[in-house]
């Protein structure tokens, strides 16, 4: 289990985690009423704290309650104060390690009704050691009996706390069957994602992914993928996927903050490229690395010091 180091942002101010709680009667406890996202710092060489993304993360939590109806979060934080309250909590911790910060907006109205606007919001980060949820190695996934919720229904492009039971339920029925994740389709049995990745195939040397009207996140480091494949040359594809496509791929692999790269080596019990990681997940996965760690100019844009 994951290590949550001890000081915690919560409302306006660093608290101890520990006492970083929220009422039984909030509405983000009643009805899974928050938005979240979760970044990776990292260490650079000079020993720096590097957020990845910021600002992109910064732009999710505010879309994901736009897109909810949450909105008193958007005029009270500013992405100047955000990044301001990220770099205190990373401090206040004195990390020595990678670590991922999970941020969320929580609606703390008491006993509100189904509603979401004009309600008060509290935002909370804690700090919690880099582990990764699949095996880096080398994932085996299984197509989920549940179907991905359709942005008809709640969107994924909106990171919502509540709505990840769609997510537990169909990653628990993985890990029973003795497989590391499931795969999601949609209701036409389309790919979506994993239970919180997004995932690509490569066929013939073009890479491909399922498209954002697909009901899944539209993640930061798929948006990263494809662009360092660009970068690399590779040519790439948006588009709708069928599941028997991952069956015959040269290559699978998923992408998300708490995954990085991670090759697939295993799809309903049909080997992915020998049980191997393909020269195109390599290749993309040590470019994703050095822009992770700040070790590539190219994507210095990634990355905001904060330290500085």
């Amino acid at each position: 289990m994951a290590y949550v180091y001890p000081s915690a942002w919560f409302g306006d101010r660093l608290v101890p985690a520990a006492e970083a709680s929220l009422s039984i009667t909030s509405a983000a406890v009643l009805y899974g009423l928050s938005v979240y996202t979760v970044l990776p710092v990292t260490l650079g060489t000079d020993g720096q704290a590097l957020a990845f993304r910021l600002g992109d993360h910064y732009r999710r939590l505010v879309n994901s309650a736009r897109i909810i109806g949450i909105d008193t979060f958007e005029p009270a934080w500013s992405e100047a104060r955000f990044a301001a309250a990220l770099r205190d909590v990373v401090l206040a911790n004195e990390v020595p390690e990678d670590v991922f910060v999970r941020v969320s907006v929580h609606v703390d109205e008491r006993l509100p009704g189904t509603r979401s606007r004009g309600m008060s919001t509290l935002l909370s980060m804690f700090v919690y050691t880099a582990e990764a949820i699949l095996p880096l190695d080398g994932a085996r996934l299984k197509t989920s009996v549940w179907r991905r919720i359709p942005d008809y229904a709640i969107p994924s492009r909106a990171k919502v706390n509540g709505a990840y039971i769609n997510s537990v339920l169909a990653k628990q029925d993985a890990i029973d069957s003795g497989y590391d994740d499931c795969i999601f389709l949609d209701a036409a049995g389309h790919v979506c994602e994993l239970s919180a990745a997004n995932i690509f195939i490569v066929r013939a040397g073009v890479l491909i992914t399922p498209g954002t009207a697909s009901d899944l996140l539209e993640g930061i480091n798929r948006s990263t993928v494809l662009q360092i494949a660009g970068d690399l040359g590779i040519e790439t594809r948006e588009r709708e996927v069928d599941l028997t496509e991952l069956y015959i791929a040269d290559e699978v692999f998923a992408c998300g903050t708490s995954t990085y790269i991670t090759p697939v080596m295993e799809v309903d019990a049909r080997v992915v490229n020998g049980a191997c990681a393909g020269p195109v997940t390599e290749r993309i996965r040590e470019k994703y690395r050095a822009a992770l760690c700040g070790e590539d100019a190219g994507y210095e844009s990634f990355v905001t010091r904060l330290d500085a």
